[in-house]
């Protein structure tokens, strides 16, 4: 009728209708969520079946993508292994500052929690050390004497100068031969099959430190 008012009637609201209004929500995860998830997929597959016969789309169905997606993150297997490389250098590190970070600790005792942790964090993840360092080996003779974790031991070692804790002067030639020497001894105690002593291990190869750097 003329002027009659037209109501409309409100939208049915069931028990379901909050549960549609969130699968409206975007899906998509942040760039760094799913570059993460892929890498940590990679990792997986790479240390159980090997980096060979890891294929691609063995990677991506793990980590529940197409394999157009993992490519918008990764060219190839081997980029992806290198950003692995990239993040186990970085935690490696991160964990070996934070023992290091005590700044009114004696630099000796600085020195002994650096030797510790190194050798921790190795032994802790040595399985993936292999995998990105063994597998990816660019030709770069770099990567032997000038390295993020050498870096360290030589920014630790200047500081030992300055307070005359030993007497260097090559503190970066130091850095490099004590760096590999740890990493030696390291990888002869993993070669040996049998449980590590870590700590008689870390006393060790701290002993040698003190003697190269002709500590009082």
């Amino acid at each position: 009728m003329p002027g009659r008012m037209m109501l409309r009637k409100p939208a049915a609201r069931g028990p379901n209708a909050s549960a549609v209004q969130a699968d409206k929500k975007p899906r998509t995860k942040p760039a760094e969520i799913r570059r993460d998830e892929l890498m940590d997929s990679g990792q997986s597959l790479f240390l159980s079946k090997g980096f060979g016969a890891t294929s691609i789309e063995e990677i991506a169905q793990k980590a529940g993508v197409a394999k157009g997606t993992l490519y918008l993150y990764f060219k190839s297997k081997d980029d992806l292994l290198l950003s692995l490389q990239s993040r186990f250098v970085d935690n490696f590190c991160r964990k070996v500052e934070e023992a290091t970070r005590a700044p009114d600790a004696p630099w000796p005792s600085r020195l002994e929690s650096f030797v510790t942790a190194c050798v921790d964090t190795y032994l802790d993840d040595y399985a993936l050390h292999d995998l990105v360092f063994h597998q990816y080996n660019p030709a770069d003779r770099r990567s032997k004497s000038d390295n993020s974790v050498t870096r360290l031991l030589e920014a630790l070692l200047q500081e030992g100068k300055a307070e005359q804790a030993h007497r260097i002067d090559d503190v970066r030639l130091t850095a490099i031969m004590l760096f590999d020497a740890l990493h030696g001894a390291v990888d002869s105690e993993i070669h040996r099959g049998s449980r590590t002593d870590r700590k008689e291990l870390s006393k060790n190869v701290l002993s040698f430190y003190r003697n190269a750097l002709n500590m009082a």
